[in-house]
């Protein structure tokens, strides 16, 4: 193409070549080294003048050096006075840091976004991007292209029975990606849900008195359910004796036609030495009497992730759905039986994150500064009204101190499975997932699909060694060693070259990028 520049960056040389193929041109040569003291060096080696520059440059094992090349090229080209600059970020750099997670945290994504901008770069083309709000980081226009439907159209040719597979999600945040490959492929979904056991440590104070904002976080002695009997005058005459005889034994009362009555209120209590015994047992309270009137009958539950407002009738039990929803044991990254011994530390709240022994501050008592002071499994920015991102799964799950339960929703028994992510790193969340749908769902086959392969050494052996993952799907977004690539009997790697080549000739000819999928299907 007349008028186009197309530079490759040091950290993916292999995809540049590839798309410049496919474009009918070769890349622009460019010295690129470092100096002396580690600084980089950028040399462009022919006129950019009134011409459209597109730079591709990837993440890679050394992100940082790759982020300054990038930067320090497109400012190269814009003084070389280059009439358009497009950066092509097959994977955009610290996209996973694109939201606070911490009250001290940085907004990263947005930093080198603002770098790029004031670098002067006029456009971005990416692949699917963490998250997808991250478009608004730049005041520039960003197309951010989707390998969904080359994944699709690869499912469709290689995976045998796909129209009976299932698309399984890895956590409650990857839902969203999962439910639509499944729409596209018109098949099932399911979700794999991992969380620790957590409880409060012995004498620690909640301070969430008659709250249901923070309802969650309590523990089951703390929450009560208080119903509102139809006495009569005459029945709150009885003797503490009568009333212990007919207090319900129950956690719900059911009626008469078998149904359970809904709580009629419910209050949390914040005194850590509330005693679990029934009021029948404990007899008279002349404050229960104050608080709620004679003839309260008393039941206790245990929290869940409902509200108590939303518990359905018993009769909902038989339910065929409910069937549907498997729940096991994880140790160390791996799903044992239901008699494998617990771990000495899976009963004790935050035992692996509270070890600097500090002493329980009176200042934090306000219940406002006890959520607040949660860790990032709770929250994002210190409330729990956001539950933390999937990056941080992989924190614990192989600690062999700890106790996950892991929750399989949906059906994949003889099926096969599709567990799918944009990115895979760290494998432990993946191979508990393979190893769920298969011990315990019953799953006959395996494929773990991903956008983005950042793969260490460690990373693809373990997935190699795990038994339950029959074939690891990823794409090219990301440099991996040809070595590696190679030795690896399980791993297919999908070329987006095609793609992204086709992006920068409809920008270079003002295509439009929203009718870039009907084209795929040529390819």
């Amino acid at each position: 193409m007349r008028g186009v520049k197309v530079f490759s960056g040091t950290s993916h040389p292999a995809l540049t070549e590839a798309i410049c193929q496919r474009l009918g041109t070769t890349p622009t040569p460019c010295d690129l080294g470092h100096f002396a003291n580690g600084e980089i060096r950028v040399q462009v080696g022919v006129s950019v003048r009134n011409d459209d520059v597109f730079i591709v440059q990837s993440g890679s094992s050394r992100i940082n050096d790759s982020v300054m090349e990038m930067l320090i090229m497109i400012n190269a080209c814009k003084g070389g006075s280059a009439k358009s600059i497009t950066a092509v970020l097959p994977y955009f750099p610290y996209s996973r840091q694109s939201k606070k997670k911490a009250h001290r945290g940085a907004i990263t994504a947005k930093m080198v976004a603002n770098l790029m901008s004031v670098a002067g770069v006029s456009h971005v083309i990416t692949v699917d991007l963490h998250s997808s709000q991250m478009q608004g980081f730049f005041g520039k226009p960003v197309d951010n292209l989707h390998a969904e439907p080359l994944i699709a159209r690869w499912i469709k040719t290689n995976v045998k029975h796909w129209s009976h597979a299932v698309v399984v999600s890895k956590n409650v945040g990857g839902t969203k990606r999962v439910t639509s490959l499944a729409d596209r492929l018109n098949v099932q979904f399911a979700i794999v849900s991992t969380e620790r056991e957590r409880r409060r440590p012995p004498g620690q104070p909640v301070n969430m008195a008659d709250s249901t904002v923070f309802f969650d976080a309590v523990e089951p002695a703390s929450l009560r359910t208080f119903e509102r009997s139809n006495s009569t005058d005459s029945d709150r005459s009885n003797d503490a004796d009568t009333e212990a005889d007919s207090a319900p034994s129950p956690r719900l009362k059911l009626q008469a036609n078998g149904g359970a009555s809904r709580p009629k209120a419910v209050t949390i209590s914040s005194d850590p030495q509330i005693s679990s015994t029934p009021p029948s047992a404990e007899g008279p309270n002349d404050s229960d009497e104050d608080l709620l009137g004679a003839g309260v009958n008393r039941a206790e539950t245990f929290p869940s992730a409902r509200r108590p407002s939303e518990y359905e009738a018993a009769d909902s039990l038989n339910d065929q759905k409910a069937r549907d929803v498997i729940i096991g044991r994880l140790i160390q990254g791996h799903v044992v039986d239901d008699d494998h011994p617990s771990p000495a530390l899976s009963a004790q709240y935050g035992a692996d994150r509270n070890s600097d022994g500090n002493d329980h501050d009176p200042m934090t008592s306000s219940f406002i500064s006890t959520t607040s002071s949660l860790q990032a499994d709770h929250a994002l920015g210190g409330t729990l009204d956001a539950a933390a991102s999937s990056d941080e799964e992989e924190d614990g799950i192989k600690n062999p101190d700890l106790q996950h339960t892991v929750t399989l929703v949906g059906n994949v028994k003889d099926r096969t499975v599709i567990i799918m992510d944009d990115i895979i790193d760290k494998t432990g969340s993946w191979i508990a997932a393979a190893e769920t749908c298969v011990k315990r769902g019953q799953a006959k086959m395996v494929y773990c699909i991903a956008i983005h392969a950042l793969f260490d050494d460690e990373s693809l052996a373990e997935l190699e060694a795990c038994e339950c993952i029959d074939y690891v799907v990823v794409t090219n977004t990301f440099p991996m060693a040809s070595e590696r690539a190679k030795s690896s009997r399980k791993l297919i790697v999908i070329d987006l070259s095609n793609l992204l080549s086709e992006a920068i000739r409809r920008n270079h000819h003002g295509g439009t990028q929203p009718s870039l999928e009907p084209y795929l299907d040529k390819f």
